[in-house]
């Protein structure tokens, strides 16, 4: 079940998923070919060109609150 979506551009997502407990950036639309679990609850997915295309965070509510996670605020440089 999908809580909350953000489109930051055409193709970035955030999504909060309530029932699986995870945080997930899509930085793109790229086929994802490769996931791997670079710290406890943090997983990375890479296309064929091993570049990273998405982030998922596990176990999100012991990170956040849900006060947090109703209000991310972002940054450009």
């Amino acid at each position: 079940m999908e809580i909350g979506c953000i489109e930051q551009e055409e193709s970035m997502k955030i999504t909060v998923d309530k029932e699986s407990d995870t945080l997930y950036f899509r930085l793109d639309e790229t086929k994802i070919v490769e996931s791997e679990e670079v710290r406890p609850g943090v997983i990375l997915d890479f296309d064929e060109d091993d570049r990273v295309v998405g982030v998922e965070c596990l176990n999100i509510s012991s990170r956040a609150t849900a006060e947090e996670l109703k209000t991310m605020e972002f940054q450009s440089a």
